[in-house]
């Protein structure tokens, strides 16, 4: 210590900032390594020889050198051993970066080639000398100016070693390789800036070293002790070589955390910057209170408790940011991840084709910050979901076929198709399914690993929801369409038989009666009688015909009447009592209405879509009953209650309307329900309730007979909270 309180602050802050931010780096670059192989490891060894620099550094600022101990000295030759080769460590880390080791055909490879070794054999040489041959002054040495010629040739020759280093790391950021990376070339051009202001800085504490080296030497000539004056100095001095460190090191460590050009990545992530924030501000804060209470030297116990204050407050501030940025992060997404009714839409008199484009725009606008976006179906989902374009005049070009032959694995999450578009492949489990077309960045950023997994699983849920949209409102609309057609083939096939078939039926027998010439005045039946006892094949004839009558009579009686105009002008109920009373009056001994008094209003309310399925499957449940509920016994007496209610739910405002109709015949039965499963039966009602949102539900009671509840759930469209 110096014993000026404020210098012995700061170098003591600086110190231990530099400390925590070293570390820190080192340990990250490590651990979120994709691959840790011995490029990683030599970077994250280098930023941990950094850090232990700095301990020692920050060890022999805290015992001070006004009085000399082993400790002291022990602190002094540990921190020389990464002073010496830590700048051929920040010329490796320049290299690696600039992509020396990746090809071996490269411009940077042939230029650097024999420096690189120059280098490596210098500080090899610089470190071997320094381990064995122990040529530093020991602190007490240094304190009488008592150096030897070793120290003399030990300095020249490490100032040489740096300013090689750095003048090349400069050299190798300024002309780097290509890079074999995603995005590797987009975010090496972001870093390369950061990365060479580090290597200036670093230059000019080459030259601030060598300058105080040549200070020291020129001191040492003409003074015999250390006086406070001298101690000073090399306080500020050392106060301003720990500043230009911490400079070089944020900006490696906003290099490192924006564009992760250390840890193999394939895509940076929007995580680790958010991280590396949180570091530096918790170095911050940490190095300014340890260091004050350091320096004001108060005792230990108060420095425990401030740190422990300080590391809770820190944790207690991480929580709320995670939380506050996990808010902002949902608020992004709710534009895409909120409903789209869909299910509202089919409902709808004409279906309308999915609209996607609020949710397309959002992502690319909101999460992604994408300048130009095309979303574009392949394969068999390219018919049913049109391309969508961010902006809708945007004049991005899709991925030909030949680079869409490139998507090969479910696991390319990214291809770049040139300098300013990338394709991120949509699959599904039947293969390619569609592309995502990025244009470049609003702010002429790179893509995160986060946003490109989001980008990723949005356009697949994209793709999916429209071709399900699209394939459902064709089949809705086909449906419709055949329902259409067959009421109106019902209509004609009723009319015909019954205006122009039977008409001519009868006709034709009273011409073969009159043919015979049977006298007298007998009515048309007594016509018939007489001439089928006279011959025999005639009275098969007319017997035939008499039979083809009667049964086409019986069919037109037994046939349902089209009932989709008395729906929509009689209502549901209404609708339902004139069938029961038209067509099954004579089928059950008893019919029981149980009607609850806001039934009638919840069920004109119901569409007519929805109303007309809801009574054709109660229509197709009561005739089920009047067939098969006196089973095998005629005579068995069959009563039958329909009752209809709604239930209005407190926080929607909505009305469900169900039906429940049962019978006291004989019951459910595995015949009966087999016979009624074919066809037109409840199953096949069953599933038209669920188009539409209602469900059918057949049980047996307990007192003998069947109930079936249809229920029908109010869909219709709230205002979004």
């Amino acid at each position: 210590m110096t014993g000026d309180f404020f210098l012995d602050w700061a170098t003591l802050a600086i110190s231990l900032h530099n400390t925590i931010l070293l570390l820190w780096l080192a340990l990250t670059v490590w651990l979120n390594a994709d691959r840790r192989t011995r490029g990683i490891a030599f970077i994250s060894g280098a930023l941990l020889l950094a850090s232990i620099f700095f301990f020692s550094h920050t060890a022999i600022l805290g015992l001070g050198v006004s009085v000399l101990s082993d400790a002291l000295d022990f602190w002094w030759r540990v921190g020389w051993i990464p002073v010496v080769i830590l700048p051929f460590g920040w010329y490796g880390v320049s290299l690696w970066y600039s992509g020396f080791f990746e090809q071996a055909t490269s411009d940077l490879r042939r230029r650097q080639r024999a420096w690189f070794a120059l280098a490596t054999i210098l500080t090899m040489a610089l470190s071997a000398w320094l381990l064995f041959a122990n040529p530093l002054p020991t602190v007490t040495q240094i304190a009488n100016f008592q150096l030897v010629s070793a120290h003399w040739l030990l300095f020249p020759l490490y100032l040489i070693a740096v300013f090689l280093c750095v003048l090349l790391s400069l050299d190798a950021l300024r002309h780097p390789a290509p890079s074999s990376r995603l995005m590797g070339e987009r975010a090496r051009q972001r870093a390369r800036p950061w990365f060479i202001a580090a290597a200036i800085v670093l230059l000019i504490v080459g030259v601030l070293v060598g300058a105080f080296i040549v200070w020291i030497t020129l001191t040492a000539e003409r003074a015999s002790f250390v006086d406070r004056a001298m101690i000073v100095t090399v306080g500020a001095f050392d106060l301003v070589i720990a500043i230009l460190i911490a400079a070089s090191i944020l900006c490696i460590g906003q290099a490192v955390a924006l564009y992760e050009v250390f840890t193999g990545r394939v895509l940076p992530r929007r995580g680790l910057l958010r991280h590396w924030r949180n570091a530096v501000i918790l170095a911050i804060g940490y190095s300014v209170v340890i260091a004050s209470a350091l320096s004001a030297k108060l005792q230990p116990i108060y420095g425990i408790l401030l740190a422990t204050a300080l590391i809770t407050i820190f944790y207690a501030l991480l929580g709320w940011r995670t939380y506050v940025e996990r808010d902002h992060f949902v608020r992004q997404l709710r534009p895409f991840v909120a409903s789209e009714r869909v299910y509202d839409q089919l409902l709808t008199a004409t279906p309308a084709e999915f609209d996607a484009t609020r949710s397309f725009h959002a992502l690319c606008r909101d999460v992604l910050g994408a300048r130009a976006a095309i979303l574009a179906a392949v394969g068999a989902r390219a018919p049913l979901v049109p391309a969508l374009k961010f902006p809708d005049d945007t004049n991005l070009a899709p991925p030909t076929p030949n680079e869409i032959a490139r998507f090969d694995s479910p696991q390319t999450m990214c291809v770049q198709l040139d300098a300013a578009r990338w394709a991120v492949p949509l699959w599904s489990e039947r293969g390619l399914i569609g592309v995502l077309t990025l244009g470049e960045k609003s702010d002429s950023g790179v893509y995160t690993q986060e946003e490109i997994e989001i980008a990723r699983a949005s356009g697949e849920r994209l793709i999916d929801t429209r071709a399900s949209a699209e394939l459902a409102r064709r089949l809705m609309t086909l449906q419709r369409q055949r329902v259409a057609e067959t009421q109106l083939l019902d209509q004609r096939a009723r009319r015909v038989l019954h205006d122009d078939v039977l008409p001519q039926l009868h006709a034709a027998m009273l011409v073969i009666a009159t043919l015979n010439e049977v006298k007298g005045k007998q009515s048309p039946n007594r016509d018939l009688e007489i001439a089928s006892s006279r011959n025999p094949l005639l009275a098969m004839t007319i017997e035939s015909l008499t039979t083809a009558h009667r049964q086409i009579s019986n069919l037109l009686r037994d046939l349902p009447t089209t009932s989709a105009p008395q729906v929509a002008r009689l209502g549901l109920i209404g609708a339902l009592q004139r069938a029961v009373d038209e067509e099954w009056r004579q089928s059950f001994d008893r019919v029981t209405w149980d009607v609850a008094p806001d039934a009638e209003r919840a069920a004109r309310a119901l569409p007519s879509l929805t109303a007309e399925t809801i009574f054709y499957a109660a229509r197709e449940t009561i005739r089920n009953a009047a067939r098969h509920g006196r089973g095998e016994d005629a005579t068995r007496a069959l009563n039958l209650r329909i009752a209809v209610n709604a239930q209005t739910s407190k926080v929607s405002k909505t009305s469900d309307v169900s039906i429940v109709i049962e019978d006291d015949g004989v019951g459910l039965r595995a015949t009966n329900l087999a016979e009624q499963e074919r066809g037109q039966g409840l199953a096949l009602h069953s599933a038209m309730l669920a188009v539409v949102g209602g469900t059918l539900a057949v049980e047996a009671r307990a007192a003998g007979g069947t109930r079936v509840t249809i229920t029908q759930f109010d869909h219709s469209p709230t205002e979004a909270r």
